[in-house]
């Protein structure tokens, strides 16, 4: 990228946790809108915190020293990064700057340098939720400095209501608060990944579920429902994760996830589930895996947690199901009546393109950047 620009032209560092192409939370928070940025006169910088041989090893057991090896680069890196952040009219930081330790790289950024940060999450950080595998990190995470950043950033991108509300209220009163602080959903790209739809009427009747290991715990309220259903049905319960469950099922299926075949691998489901608790954390969730289901014409069963009462619109385009027999009810309509499914998925997809789509939220990502 040039060093020199253009009066009109503004600039953008991105500063994210993960390589770039890799984490879903950056493919689908503001990856997917980077070749939306020139033409609206805005260039970029990416700038992740962790290289590619430190993500390959992150959520794997063991591997403690290369970690932490990883973490310092990532250190090192943030620090040679400040040398160069007066050059950008704007800063974007998602998630933090640091997976550890205080927020001081955004205290220097916004302090120091006086720049416009915006401050993008979609979920609930400021809450503990380290996984055992990385509980050598989990006592320095400073999950408290998701309040400060609030405080500091010029404007912020909550993934839905529940997120923008804690921003409002971490934020000081003044003049711009209710402006500054805008609900940015996470998007599908409708036209150039999930941009098919499931053909319904199949010989075999598959019941599917996607995610990363760190979410397949929220399954195991959804056991008993399947047991009792292949006492009656025969079906496939298929994982799409980075870990196979430990689930005594003789429906279970397993394939691993990988970017290449994500979207062939979800088509293969004819309705997705998305089972949650109902607690602080589940109530900052975007609902990812029920967006990616409906772009791909799969009615969505999901728990009526956070925002997931907002996008599936019950008896509509998808269940929302809190007790053990409003699943069993709602998946045996499902197997029965390929009708259903077929006009719930149409219904599905249509209401992913209008309200949830790359294409429908362009203009509110762009406007961030908007002074």
């Amino acid at each position: 990228m040039s060093e020199k620009k253009s009066k009109s032209i503004r600039s953008i560092l991105f500063i994210f946790p993960y390589p770039s192409g890799t984490a879903a939370s950056q493919r689908f928070r503001f990856e997917q809108y980077l070749d939306f940025l020139p033409e609206n006169d805005l260039q970029y910088q990416l700038a992740p915190f962790m290289d590619e041989e430190t993500w390959k090893i992150l959520y794997k057991p063991g591997n403690s020293w290369k970690k932490i090896k990883g973490i310092i680069k990532g250190f090192l890196r943030r620090i040679g990064l400040l040398f160069s952040v007066h050059k950008y009219d704007f800063v974007f930081i998602h998630r933090e700057a640091t997976p550890v330790g205080p927020p001081f790289i955004e205290w220097i950024i916004a302090k120091v340098f006086r720049k416009r940060i915006i401050f993008d999450f979609d979920d609930a950080i400021w809450l503990p939720n380290t996984s055992e595998n990385n509980s050598i990190v989990a006592g320095i995470k400073w999950h408290h400095k998701t309040k400060s950043i609030c405080q500091w950033a010029w404007k912020i991108s909550a993934g839905n209501r529940y997120l923008a509300d804690f921003a409002k209220s971490s934020r000081k009163a003044d003049k711009r608060e209710e402006k500054s602080v805008i609900v940015n959903p996470t998007t599908i790209d409708t036209k150039n990944l999930h941009n098919r739809v499931k053909e319904q009427d199949t010989d075999s009747f598959v019941i599917g579920w996607t995610g990363t290991h760190s979410t397949i715990g929220y399954l195991e309220s959804l056991l008993p429902v399947l047991k009792k259903l292949e006492e009656d049905y025969s079906f496939t319960f298929l994982v799409i994760s980075d870990r196979k469950p430990d689930f005594n099922l003789k429906s279970l299926q397993y394939i691993p996830w990988t970017k290449a075949t994500e979207a062939n691998d979800l088509l293969r489901m004819n309705v997705g589930v998305m089972p949650l608790r109902d607690d602080q954390w589940s109530r900052g969730k975007c609902g990812f895996k029920a967006l990616q289901y409906m772009s791909l014409g799969i009615p969505a069963l999901a728990s009526p947690v956070g925002v997931n009462a907002d996008i599936i619109q019950h008896g509509t385009n998808g269940f929302l199901c809190s007790e053990p027999h409003e699943w069993i009810e709602c998946i045996k309509l499902l197997i029965h009546d390929v009708e259903l499914r077929t006009t719930m998925g149409k219904s599905s997809r249509d209401r992913i393109e209008k309200q949830y789509s790359v294409a429908g939220n362009k203009e509110n990502f762009i406007r961030l950047f908007t002074v």
